[in-house]
């Protein structure tokens, strides 16, 4: 069997070392004991009673002197800091109101950190339910489109029509584009309000109504349907809760696709080419896409 392998002086603590040392000493005196015991015609009685008394007046000495007095002087070298830097806080009145100042300090982070998020929750649902108000509670749709009785231009009407019945909303229509396919490519065309009237706002209560006037005479128009041009509007919008709407507005895209009878066109040759069973209609809407 090989020796046991001595432990680490350096890494040991005080602590550590001390009970090391007892140990030690517990050790060599068992061993003292055996030996004393076991010697045959041994010393005198009055010799091994001399060792009894040494060992029993020696061990506890060493037991007290190690595990009283060394830790009790580490004991009493850290309460004497504690005490120095307790004694040092509770008299210091620059210390207690720099102690002060970053307890507050951090009570108003987290108070401007709990304010910050309740605040950006409440916006969060408030676009929510725009959002649902502004894309699944209104609809828009192409009523009509033909020629003016009186110029050139053509005119298309949409309807704009609430879909849920409680509040109001506030519309803000941004000018419109009309566009008519020639070849594979959209040329835009000329539009405006009727009457020189503008774009605007419309508070939404239950619906309205919306004119567009464009400019369609245009060459080489695409021919998908016989007899009729191909068109496209587009109507973007931005949409609020409020007449004065501050970052809480939503946008929404309305695209509109219809085939639109020119001015002029000669009905019963639409009607033989496209087949129609009665007068040409003036329009025929698309489904968006």
């Amino acid at each position: 069997m090989s020796a046991p392998r001595l432990p680490n002086l350096d890494r040991l603590s005080s602590a550590e070392k001390d009970a090391l040392i007892i140990s030690l000493w517990k050790t060599v005196q068992a061993l003292d004991d055996g030996r004393a015991g076991n010697r045959a015609g041994g010393a005198s009685t009055d010799t091994g009673s001399a060792a009894e008394r040494l060992h029993s007046t020696a061990r506890p000495a060493l037991s007290r002197r190690i595990e009283a007095a060394v830790p009790s002087q580490r004991a009493g070298r850290g309460a004497d800091r504690r005490q120095h830097w307790t004694s040092k806080v509770a008299t210091s009145r620059p210390l207690q109101i720099l102690l002060a100042v970053v307890g507050v300090g951090f009570l108003g982070d987290f108070g401007i950190g709990w304010y910050q998020r309740q605040a950006a929750a409440a916006r969060q649902q408030e676009m929510l339910r725009l959002e649902q108000a502004a894309l699944g509670g209104m609809f828009m749709e192409l009523v009509r489109a033909g020629p003016v009785p009186q110029g050139n231009a053509y005119q298309a009407e949409l309807r704009l029509q609430r879909t849920q019945p409680r509040g109001v909303m506030y519309v803000l229509q941004n000018p419109p584009r009309v566009f008519v396919q020639t070849g594979l490519s959209w040329r835009e065309v000329p539009s405006h309000a009727p009457d020189g009237g503008s774009w605007g706002m419309i508070r939404l209560d239950d619906g309205a109504d919306i004119t567009v006037r464009f400019e369609a005479d245009v060459e080489e128009w695409s021919e998908l349907i016989p007899g009729y041009m191909h068109v496209q509007l587009q109507f973007d919008q931005l949409i609020g809760l409020s007449s004065e709407p501050g970052d809480d507005i939503v946008e929404r895209n309305n695209r509109f696709f219809f085939y639109l009878k020119p001015r002029g066109a000669d009905d019963l040759e639409i009607k033989r080419r496209a087949g129609f069973n009665g007068t040409p209609p003036a329009f025929i809407p698309m489904p968006p896409h």
